[in-house]
C-alpha cells in the first residue's frame, strides 16, 4: 500500500479529483496549504502599499491506493494538473505499513 501525496495548484483541483475518478480512485483527501519553491512568491498592492508575498496558496491530495495502481495515480495526476509553467507542483509516494478502516475494523488493502 502506497500513499500518493501531490501539491497542486487550486485551480486545477476539480481536473485531478475527476482525472483520479475516472481510474477507480474511491476517495482523497484535500488540504489547503501554502508553500514556497521555485515559484518565488509575487508582489500584490493593498491599500496602495505594495508588499511581497513569499508563501503561496496551494492544494495538498492525499491518495492511499494499492501499490499496482501507484503509477496510474501519477500518471492522472501529472497529466491533469500541468499547466507547464512553474509551480505546478509535485508528487511524492510513501509506503503505508497498516490502514484500518475504523467503521469495520477492516485492515489493509480491504481498508482501502
Amino acid at each position: 500500500m502506497k500513499i500518493v501525496m501531490a501539491i497542486i495548484k487550486p485551480f486545477k483541483l476539480d481536473e485531478v479529483r475527476d482525472a483520479l475518478t475516472a481510474i477507480g480512485v474511491a476517495g482523497l483527501t484535500v488540504t489547503e496549504v501554502k508553500g514556497y519553491g521555485r515559484q518565488k512568491g509575487h508582489t500584490e498592492i493593498y491599500r496602495g502599499t505594495e508588499y511581497a508575498v513569499s508563501f503561496l496558496p496551494k492544494i495538498k491530495i492525499e491518495v492511499a491506493v494499492s501499490a499496482p495502481q501507484v503509477d496510474k495515480v501519477i500518471e492522472a495526476i501529472t497529466t491533469s494538473a500541468k499547466t507547464g509553467q512553474i509551480g505546478d507542483g509535485k508528487i511524492f509516494v510513501m509506503t503505508i505499513d497498516q490502514a484500518v478502516r475504523i467503521r469495520t475494523g477492516e485492515t489493509d488493502a480491504a481498508a482501502l
